[in-house]
């Protein structure tokens, strides 16, 4: 919709206190700004939780197509996961040297 179309439509608000706009923006999430008392201005929008914000810096978009480009060129592979565990679980145990008994 080009921005200087203007389309006008009369809702009435219900009991509770609620419009619709449609069902085109079901479960879309939007902004209301009151700009004086009886006006508003509805906008669609995207909105990042705070805790997801870290997501959208350049590091993290860097790190994530890094990934992604690690991910295309290794596939999944089968593992032998009793090996892995024996591994870890040799690598954990303290290293003794050479000639060193157990006490």
């Amino acid at each position: 919709m080009n921005t200087l179309d203007i389309k006008t439509s009369v809702k009435v608000v219900g009991t509770n206190g609620q419009i619709s706009l449609g069902k085109e923006f079901a479960g879309r999430q939007v902004l209301i700004e009151e700009r004086e008392p009886g006006v508003w201005l509805i906008r669609t929008a995207r909105v990042i939780p705070e805790n997801e914000l870290w997501l959208h810096e350049p590091k993290a978009s860097r790190d994530l197509e890094r990934a992604l480009a690690w991910a295309q060129t290794n596939p999944p592979r089968e593992s032998d996961t009793d090996a892995i565990f024996e591994k870890l679980s040799n690598e954990s145990r303290p290293k003794r040297k050479a000639g060193q008994t157990r006490s």
